[in-house]
């Protein structure tokens, strides 16, 4: 699947090559390899299709789809829980590991579902790029909207991909103005389509000029085949269609609007494709855009702001826990991004939070539900440790030079729900099941000594999430729960004096997170602001992040 594990290292030894400086130039030359980068988009605009046809195109699959299903389709390779191949949408993050031209792809698909926006997050502070879907026929939705803004505070470079262009749709240049105005970032595409939506034929390169004429296939689950053709063939063959797009991107070039490599770098202007994820057109056009404008790794900035360079002794944070991907073992994994110096399975490295020495004997590659062991990896690379009881997402692990990353903050939830064990008797595996979706980020977990811990109160983003714990708590831990939902909405920081004076207050109860923070909730906003006005010297701070 990758040849991370076949990389010679020098040195003194595996692991002193690992620390040392002797092996800077593996380092160096491997991390220019890496590409690493999200697919985030709006519910059902195909983040797990494309990531599937991006796969397939790289020859890691043989035929998009897991299962028969619709058109000779069906579940994703990256939709690997029950639950999600039972709704049809993504709702956990799915890290994928592939070479093509030379370039090992880091692909991590995330959430098709506002309610799992929470661990969208998580995954875009561990890529160096994102690829923004956009559905070709509903343009700039509610969630692709959050998402460019979340990018764009992280500075995160996008590649924006109109999907679905086989489906009757709007007109490309409304599109682009769109982004324009919407966005605040200079839509700058690379091709352009030849048919309306709706009437896909295939794509002008505007580098080239010429034109990429796609051929369906059945289904869409094998590779699409694809001509380069001459401008004078294309107008031959296409005819009206063919002018049409030449007339279209003209206009595009007279206004400016060719690719600006600092701008696309500094998150200021986004090269833009048209394709279709399930026709598998216009994929592998991506696949070569990714692996010659994305970003390869690069230094990365500490918890002080300090860059800590891709040449330092090894170093990685913590930003996703899962659990269940191996129903025979139940076993836990720890997804980890390199961040600099050279991992190799085995070596031994310290724990940021807790000065513990980790051991790292159980290292993976994955790639949806599949995992293949790992011997080696680089900066950009994404790694699964298992069993890695003892992390926590946001978590730092290097060796030999202590580095400490930003944390990885909380949203603020809006949703509350009391959890208890349907079965009296089976307390125990209750107590570690909501203990391992807490860890994972699933909810967030609450506390009170009035509740006590057979009653904690789950904290959720989006109420998707509530049956996700169900469905994983009844099915991953035997141990069904009942929710009853608590009429509360918001949630606010709060300290001991905040706690003490709060009490008995209508509306308002302050519960205590796993991470030993005090949230003071409320049934609505206009509860909060009687009780700012009736209490302005307490505490009541708002959580860090919202979308």
């Amino acid at each position: 699947m990758s040849t991370t594990s076949t990389v010679p290292v020098t040195g003194r030894s595996r692991v002193s090559g690992a620390t040392g400086r002797t092996a800077v130039p593996v380092v160096v030359a491997q991390a220019r390899r890496r590409r690493s980068f999200a697919v985030i988009s709006h519910p059902d605009a195909g983040k797990s299709t494309l990531t599937e046809a991006l796969a397939l195109h790289a020859h890691v699959l043989s035929r998009a789809g897991a299962v028969n299903g619709k058109d000779g389709r069906g579940g994703t390779v990256s939709d690997w829980m029950d639950i999600e191949r039972e709704r049809g949408i993504s709702i956990t993050s799915a890290a994928l590991q592939f070479t093509y031209r030379d370039t090992v792809i880091n692909l991590v698909d995330t959430p098709g579902h506002a309610d799992f926006s929470e661990d969208t997050y998580r995954v875009l502070s561990a890529v160096d790029a994102a690829v923004m879907l956009v559905d070709a026929a509903k343009g700039l939705e509610v969630q692709t909207m959050k998402l460019f803004e979340v990018c764009k505070h992280r500075n995160i470079p996008i590649i924006t991909v109109i999907n679905k262009w086989d489906r009757p749709g709007r007109e490309a240049l409304d599109l682009m103005d769109e982004i324009s105005e919407r966005t605040g970032l200079q839509p700058a595409p690379l091709n352009w389509p030849v048919g309306i939506a709706g009437d896909f034929r295939g794509v002008l390169d505007m580098l080239t000029g010429e034109y990429l004429k796609f051929t369906r296939t059945d289904g869409g689950a094998t590779v699409a085949p694809e001509a380069h053709l001459s401008a004078e063939a294309a107008e031959a063959l296409e005819g009206e269609a063919w002018l049409r797009a030449v007339e279209e991107s003209d206009l595009i070039v007279a206004t400016g609007a060719g690719h600006d490599p600092e701008g696309f770098l500094a998150a200021t202007s986004t090269p833009v494709m048209f394709g279709s994820a399930v026709l598998n057109f216009g994929v592998r056009f991506l696949l070569d855009t990714l692996v010659d404008l994305a970003p390869a790794p690069g230094a990365r900035p500490d918890a002080d702001g300090q860059l800590r360079g891709i040449d330092s002794p090894f170093s990685a944070f913590v930003f996703k826990i899962q659990a269940g991907m191996n129903v025979a073992h139940r076993d836990r994994l720890a997804f980890i991004r390199v961040c600099s110096g050279i991992f190799e399975r085995g070596m031994v490295v310290t724990h940021a939070g807790t000065n513990r020495p980790f051991a790292t004997k159980y290292a993976q590659h994955v790639m949806g539900r599949e995992r293949t062991s790992l011997d080696i990896a680089f900066p950009g690379d994404v790694v699964g440790l298992v069993n890695a009881n003892a992390l926590r997402v946001g978590d730092t692990l290097y060796v030999d030079e202590p580095v400490t990353f930003p944390p990885i903050p909380s949203f603020s939830p809006e949703h509350f729900a009391v959890a208890r064990a349907k079965d009296s008797s089976r307390y125990k595996q209750f107590r570690r099941g909501i203990e391992q979706l807490d860890h994972e980020g699933v909810v967030q977990v609450l506390r009170s000594d009035l509740r006590g811990d057979q009653a904690p109160v789950l904290a959720a983003v989006g109420p998707m999430q509530f049956e996700v714990a169900e469905h994983r708590m009844a099915g991953e831990f035997n141990s069904p729960i009942s929710l009853d939902r608590l009429e509360y909405s918001l949630a606010r920081r709060t300290d001991d004096e905040g706690r003490e004076r709060l009490s008995g207050q209508r509306a308002v109860e302050v519960l205590t997170r796993s991470d030993g923070v005090l949230l003071a909730v409320f049934s609505d906003r206009w509860r909060l602001q009687s009780v700012q006005r009736d209490l302005p010297d307490i505490m009541l701070a708002p959580l860090v992040v919202s979308l």
